[in-house]
């Protein structure tokens, strides 16, 4: 066989779906691929085809892409069959934890509900996970051995420079500009008033479940403050320990099927829990949630102290890094890292202007770098609206990439330009020295045919 630059999409497990259209079809299935000790399917293709065009809104009998998918296939295979001949070892745990984590992800989306599930997919979950087992080995195969090879790879400056100089002045990128920020939250604390109404209320309600014989379902409905379990009658569904937060959980875990708690105080107020039944680890609860009022007292309270705290900080009377160990949330996810905010999009400290949310950009555009905004509202992952200054630790304006103002980025760029480039050139040499054989209905694909020659 002589060289051949065949083209690598990347890995595309469907799994679920696959799974699924390949029983929605009436398929003879056959082997039309084997690439050392592997074989490629025609079920593989023709359900990752289906589902490509679905996802892409492509009539069917796009050959290209069938091409596309078959070569995608071959690449995969090509690694799990050397990736099996180097000893590459996946361990039991970790595809059950990965085959749990995927399934667990469908039944969240249906509330949990197995019955659902086994009607929607017509399979049981255990049977799903047996035919999505085999598929899950490959795949944690495949990206343990692409890593191996890559994980040596380094670049020097002078790889940078040249990796720089190669790209054309006129297709230079052109970077928009970018912001590093930091914070300090406040939430604003229930005064004591407010919190007893609250649980006055939940006891009433706990009440007229337990002596009354209401039905919890329509008092969630009713009442309940969590208002994505409350339209479905307060149904959390079926969930693992660690799901939940510790308070809510340290009660969960002791009821007995048909228990209900009584108020239990979180921070997000107090929740009254029904156990409906228990699977190993995983539990099936419904609960009511009654929010203490956050009242405006409450609320200037927090602006307050924020716009204090600010001036302190202006006044040099207490470094920035200080007040976030002393006074911002334990629960923001800036705090354990001195306030500094995480591009959740990138993992990195660089925000893209376009990124910002409209209020954090207008109050980092009225103000320079190492200023601080004035108090801001906004809601946190949890769903709390809480209060936060801003700080402008650096901007750069829209230029085009320069070695001198971008130089982490290109040498980023330039690492896997190089990562890319060596797999590839592993991947080539592998083709020459592996056993590949494809069905001759799929040989007019133009870089299959170049590979067989």
């Amino acid at each position: 066989m002589k060289n051949s630059h065949i083209k690598l999409l990347p890995i595309l497990m469907f799994l679920i779906a696959n799974t699924c259209l390949a029983q929605d079809q009436f398929l003879i299935d056959k082997v039309i691929g084997k690439i050392g000790g592997e074989t490629i399917l025609l079920s593989d293709v023709e359900s990752q085809y289906a589902y490509a065009a679905a996802q892409s809104n492509v009539e069917m009998g796009d050959e290209e892409m069938k091409c596309q998918l078959l070569e995608s296939l071959i690449g995969q295979k090509l690694i799990v069959h050397h990736a099996k001949l180097d000893s590459v070892i996946v361990s039991d745990d970790e595809v059950e934890s990965q085959l749990d984590f995927r399934i667990n992800s469908v039944l969240r989306q249906m509330n949990g509900d197995e019955t659902l599930f086994e009607e929607y997919y017509g399979m049981t979950t255990a049977q799903m996970r047996e035919n999505l087992r085999e598929d899950m080995v490959q795949q944690l195969l495949a990206e343990r051995k692409q890593a191996e090879l890559i994980r040596e790879v380094n670049i020097t400056p002078k790889e940078v420079e040249e990796f720089y100089n190669s790209i054309p002045k006129d297709s230079m990128p052109f970077l928009s500009a970018e912001v590093e920020l930091s914070e300090i939250v406040m939430v604003p604390q229930v005064n004591e008033i407010q919190r007893l109404e609250a649980l006055q209320e939940a006891l009433r309600i706990r009440k007229s479940i337990v002596e009354d014989g209401e039905s919890f379902e329509d008092l969630a409905k009713k009442y309940s403050d969590d208002t994505g379990s409350g339209s479905r009658g307060g149904d959390l569904g079926f969930a693992s320990r660690g799901t939940f937060v510790p308070a809510f959980e340290a009660v969960a875990y002791n009821l007995e099927k048909g228990e209900i708690s009584e108020p239990t105080e979180s921070q997000f107020g107090f929740h009254i829990i029904e156990m409906l039944e228990r699977r190993g680890n995983k539990l099936h609860l419904r609960h009511i949630l009654i929010k203490p009022e956050i009242t405006q007292a409450d609320i200037d309270k927090v602006i307050v102290d924020l716009d204090t705290l600010k001036a302190k900080i202006e006044r040099e009377e207490i470094t920035f890094n200080k007040a976030v160990e002393k006074y911002s949330s334990e629960d923001a996810q800036s705090y354990n890292n001195g306030g500094r905010l995480q591009n959740p999009n990138t993992g990195k400290s660089q925000f893209e202007t376009a990124e910002l949310p409209p209020e954090v950009y207008f109050a980092t555009e009225e103000i320079e770098v190492g200023e601080l905004s004035n108090p801001l509202e906004y809601t946190s992952p949890s769903g709390e609206t809480q209060y936060r200054i801003i700080k402008l630790n650096s901007r750069t304006k829209p230029h085009q990439a320069s070695l001198e103002t971008d130089y982490a980025k290109i040498q980023n760029f330039a690492k896997e330009s190089k990562k890319n480039l060596y797999f590839m050139e592993w991947v080539n040499e592998k083709i020459l020295e592996t056993y590949i054989k494809i069905d001759s209905e799929y040989l007019d694909c133009p870089n299959l045919e170049e590979m067989l020659r």
